[in-house]
């Protein structure tokens, strides 16, 4: 059912794991939160880059939990899971795979090469992810 995510956990990349409900619930209410941090457009734009960044990690990690797999945090394979776990847009995935690129710059080596631009592609990227997961509830 998922052929591409075991060749992910054969070469190590990710691994099986149970499904946690809480923790995904919590998983989509965190990126669901953030998401709409994200969008305040008086927040600065390093603060809005970082919420939405999260608020895909959050989301996509989400994803890949309810299919029963899980990260070895790399959020790079986490977002190319995202092909498998819920059939997101490969524009949407090329958008988080350049984010990825920009935080790590950001957060490594003081970069800031992103603008209202990218931070609004990152938070469409997000909704997409999040129209398709289901809505968090109490139990589930």
């Amino acid at each position: 059912m998922h052929e591409q995510l075991e060749i992910l956990v054969s070469e190590g990349r990710l691994k099986r794991g149970a499904v946690a409900k809480e923790g995904i619930s919590n998983l989509i209410s965190s990126g669901k939160a953030r998401l709409e941090d994200a969008k305040n457009a008086y927040l600065s734009d390093e603060s809005r880059f970082d919420l939405a960044c999260n608020a895909d990690c959050s989301l996509s990690l989400a994803a890949l939990q309810r299919t029963g797999y899980r990260s070895n945090y790399n959020r790079y394979v986490v977002f190319q899971s995202l092909k498998h776990t819920l059939d997101i847009s490969k524009e949407s995935v090329r958008i988080l795979g350049a984010a990825h690129r920009i935080r790590n710059l950001a957060e490594y080596e003081g970069g800031t090469e992103f603008n209202e631009q990218t931070i609004e592609a990152i938070i469409r990227a997000a909704e997409e992810i999040s129209a398709r997961l289901p809505c968090p509830r109490d139990g589930e």
